[in-house]
């Protein structure tokens, strides 16, 4: 993962981004690119009558914040000996993210704030997903920072989707020093959970296996419960489903992961 892009923003759960960053450029001699999305079209209005306005000072507080952003950021990532560049870009961050990932490795976003039941907004996260041909590194708001040298747990439910994941995930694990696949039931109807550990294995990743029989629980509060108990530094899976039909296809598994998850999601579809 040579070329990572991440979201840059003023809010709380940027910190962990940047030391995510950092800590992935250290461990695979990456070069950063951080990008801060300026929606500039929010300060075009119009009236009734078809004319359209540019609220100018609105805009140059705009400017002025991404500009100080972009300095903050400079100053604290000159102290590190990563390789790194800012990018400041027009549009929304799903539409500008989206196209930057395309000469990236690994994109890193924030889940977003959770809600009175502990649940995460996870818009952005599974959006671009669904949207990149590249990993989405999904970070909980609360500036958890990925844990490489902690167990790594990898939800296995034999699709191309979790093969994917697993072989996006390979460079980030390499040197972990425990790997733990996860199946609930069975992999009749995709690729089995054997195979995918010889794959590992051939990198030099020798991962265990834990087999957890499908029961009246769903397959997403067992993984959960699995996650508690491994505690990982990061859990890799892949995702299903259309960014357009997000709030019907996100169901089940992706869903309740992207919402409560305990650590950093590797994501890809």
């Amino acid at each position: 993962m040579r070329n990572i892009l991440i979201h840059a923003d003023q809010t709380s759960a940027m910190t962990g981004r940047t030391e995510t960053a950092l800590e992935i450029g250290r461990r695979c001699g990456s070069h950063l690119h951080f990008l801060i999305s300026s929606p500039y079209q929010h300060f075009i209005a119009s009236d009734p009558f078809g004319g359209i306005y540019l609220a100018r000072e609105q805009l140059a507080m705009a400017q002025m914040r991404d500009a100080e952003l972009e300095k903050s950021l400079s100053a604290q990532l000159s102290l590190n000996e990563v390789p790194w560049d800012i990018s400041i870009a027009e549009g929304m961050a799903l539409s500008s993210l989206s196209q930057y990932a395309s000469l990236s490795d690994l994109v890193i976003v924030s889940l977003g704030g959770r809600d009175q039941r502990g649940r995460a907004e996870w818009t952005l996260a599974a959006d671009l997903t669904m949207t990149v041909p590249v990993p989405v590194l999904a970070l909980p708001s609360e500036s958890k920072l990925i844990d490489l040298d902690a167990p790594i747990m990898i939800a296995w439910n034999g699709s191309p989707q979790a093969a994917k994941a697993l072989r996006s995930a390979v460079p980030l694990i390499r040197h972990s020093q425990k790997v733990v696949m996860v199946q609930i039931g069975s992999d009749d109807q995709g690729i089995a959970a054997e195979d995918a550990l010889k794959y590992l294995s051939r990198h030099d990743i020798h991962a265990e296996l834990r087999q957890i029989d499908a029961s009246d629980d769903k397959a997403a509060d067992l993984l959960t419960k699995a996650a508690q108990e491994i505690k990982p530094g990061l859990i890799v899976m892949g995702v299903f489903g259309r960014s357009m039909l997000r709030e019907t296809l996100f169901g089940g598994v992706t869903r309740t992961l992207l919402e409560e998850s305990p650590a950093p999601l590797l994501l890809a579809h």
